[in-house]
């Protein structure tokens, strides 16, 4: 279940780091204010003002998917603000290297990519409705004894977010491809 839960965190960060990306560069001379919570993680209200497009998936960017992320993760993992400049560069040339357009499309792969693994039962390695998914973490994490409450508390709040924020899939293609790579995706979605 923690998988599933930090898929969609991760997602949640790469795409917003996209976005300041692509805003930064459409930007007359380069920049642009991002928003105040653009270094904030799960931040959900700006998933939810721009989601990013369900597309099919194919084998060649879920396979460049896993090739980048491990490095992509270093990076975004590292940062304590919006990227700058030189950073984002590194996350374009990462993208780039993986066979990617550049970030902002490795940023829409990786988030319908974690769209399908929410859904997916770690057990079972099939798809479910993620929807039942969610309200089973939320089950687990209220039962859960050992976890303290402010951490309790701020993963229930993310977790009802994304119960309100679940979108049925798509792409049905997209189901069989992650299912398919789903061992070498998973480890990539955790801390």
């Amino acid at each position: 279940m923690k998988t599933v839960f930090r898929a969609a965190l991760a997602a949640a960060i790469v795409v917003s780091f996209a976005g300041v990306a692509v805003a930064q560069q459409k930007a007359p001379g380069g920049t642009q204010k991002a928003p105040a919570n653009a270094k904030q993680a799960p931040a959900p209200a700006p998933a939810q003002d721009a989601a990013p497009p369900q597309i099919a998936l194919t084998e060649q960017q879920v396979q460049g998917f896993i090739t980048a992320t491990p490095e992509i993760a270093k990076i975004t993992g590292a940062l304590q603000a919006e990227p700058d400049k030189k950073t984002q560069d590194q996350l374009e040339a990462l993208a780039k290297k993986a066979g990617f357009s550049g970030f902002e499309e490795y940023g829409t792969v990786s988030a319908n990519v974690s769209m399908v693994l929410q859904g997916i039962d770690p057990k079972t390695k099939k798809f479910g409705d993620p929807k039942a998914m969610i309200q089973a973490q939320i089950a687990e994490v209220q039962a859960d004894k050992k976890m303290k409450p402010a951490e309790k508390k701020e993963a229930l709040g993310e977790l009802n977010q994304a119960l309100k924020e679940v979108q049925p899939i798509k792409n049905q293609g997209n189901i069989a491809l992650v299912e398919k790579n789903y061992d070498k995706i998973a480890p990539l979605m955790q801390e």
